[in-house]
C-alpha cells in the first residue's frame, strides 16, 4: 500500500493520491478558506469507513435489508508534549431497514474486534467505543 502526498498551493493544502488514482484534499484547517480536512479529521474519517465496510459487509452476507446506513463518529484529544493526539473515540452507527438489531450490534462487535485494521491500529492508545441504532431504536 502506497500513497502520494503532493502540496498544491503555497501554503497547506496537499492532495493524497492512492495508487489507483484516487484522492482527498488535506488541509491546515485552523487557518481561514481551508479547502481540505485535517489529517485528525481524516483519521476519524477512516475509522468510519473501514468499520462501516464491515458493518455493511457483514449484514449484507446475512441478508439483511440495509436502506440506510451512516455512521458519525467523534474524537477527543489530550495534549501529549506538543501533539493533541486521541484520548479516545465513538463511533455511532445509524442502521435503516429490515436488521435484526442483535446482527445488528454483533457486526459493529465484530469490526472492532477483529476486522477493522484503522481501530486494530490505533487501540493500542485509543479508547474506541460504539453505539449501534436500527430504525432510530439504539440497540
Amino acid at each position: 500500500m502506497k500513497i502520494t502526498l503532493n502540496r498544491i498551493n503555497d501554503d497547506f493544502l496537499f492532495e493524497c493520491t492512492n495508487s489507483q488514482g484516487n484522492s482527498i484534499l488535506l488541509d491546515n484547517t485552523s487557518q481561514p478558506g481551508a479547502k481540505g480536512v485535517s489529517p485528525m479529521e481524516s483519521v476519524l474519517m477512516a475509522v468510519a469507513g473501514c468499520s462501516g465496510i464491515d458493518v455493511v459487509s457483514i449484514l449484507k452476507k446475512q441478508r439483511q435489508d440495509i436502506t440506510g446506513f451512516k455512521a458519525e463518529v467523534e474524537g477527543e484529544r489530550v495534549p501529549v508534549d506538543d501533539a493533541k493526539p486521541f484520548k479516545s473515540i465513538k463511533v455511532q452507527f445509524f442502521l435503516e431497514g429490515n436488521i435484526d438489531p442483535a446482527k445488528a450490534l454483533k457486526a459493529a462487535q465484530l469490526s472492532f474486534d477483529k476486522y477493522c485494521s484503522v481501530s486494530k491500529t490505533l487501540e493500542p492508545n485509543v479508547e474506541i467505543g460504539y453505539d449501534v441504532f436500527v430504525n432510530g431504536e439504539k440497540i
